[in-house]
């Protein structure tokens, strides 16, 4: 009995490390594996208590009925704890599978949701670089347009000034001209009116 004990809950023992490590890799499949082990608990139980019912009516047919039946009892009770210690095992490797699972999907939540925090301020840090180019762009053309402007106003400014001096130059010219032709003017007219006394 002591052996067949030792060999069951060296089997339970593999079936439950077996359950706990997959229960993260495929907790779809522990649910059938609970019951598979349940099933087998339910069997053993069954088939040890058909046994023992069995052996109770032996008992019934001897003479010392009562040792019997205490014998019987003594061995059902080891037999049926041991069943009882492997479902409470199971039920507590349950636990362990539900809990283990709860952690990793809130994990994976967790994880999610970093990954789309961190996805939205990859698009945030985007957008702000975007806004920053433009702005910049904006700047260089506003720079460039004023450094035009400038330019423009500067070249404008100096047509301005050569022009000025161009009529300036053209309005000195212009009286030097004059001035000349009124001195000649008045030369032709000395001329003539000495001619003229000269002819008196």
């Amino acid at each position: 009995m002591k052996k067949m004990n030792f060999l069951l809950g060296l089997f339970f023992s593999v079936v439950s490390l077996s359950l706990f490590g997959q229960s993260r890799e495929a907790p779809a499949s522990l649910p059938a594996m609970l019951t598979a082990e349940r099933s087998r608990i339910s069997t053993e139980k069954a088939r040890l208590e058909a046994a023992f019912q069995s052996e109770d009516r032996a008992c019934y047919k001897k003479f010392f009925v009562n040792n019997c039946l205490d014998e019987v009892n003594g061995r059902r009770r080891d037999g049926m704890a041991d069943l009882r210690r492997q479902e409470t095992s199971l039920n507590e490797q349950e636990r362990k599978a539900k809990a283990s699972d709860q952690i990793f999907r809130t994990e994976q939540k967790v994880s999610a949701e970093k990954q789309q925090e961190a996805a939205h301020r990859r698009v945030a840090a985007r957008k702000d670089f975007d806004e920053r180019m433009e702005r910049e762009k904006q700047k260089e053309a506003g720079r460039a347009k004023s450094l035009g402007d400038e330019k423009t106003n500067s070249d404008a400014a100096a047509g301005r000034l050569m022009d000025s001096q161009t009529k300036a130059s053209s309005r000195t010219e212009k009286q030097i001209a004059e001035t000349e032709e009124a001195r000649k003017f008045a030369e032709r007219q000395q001329q003539a009116k000495e001619r003229r006394e000269r002819h008196d």
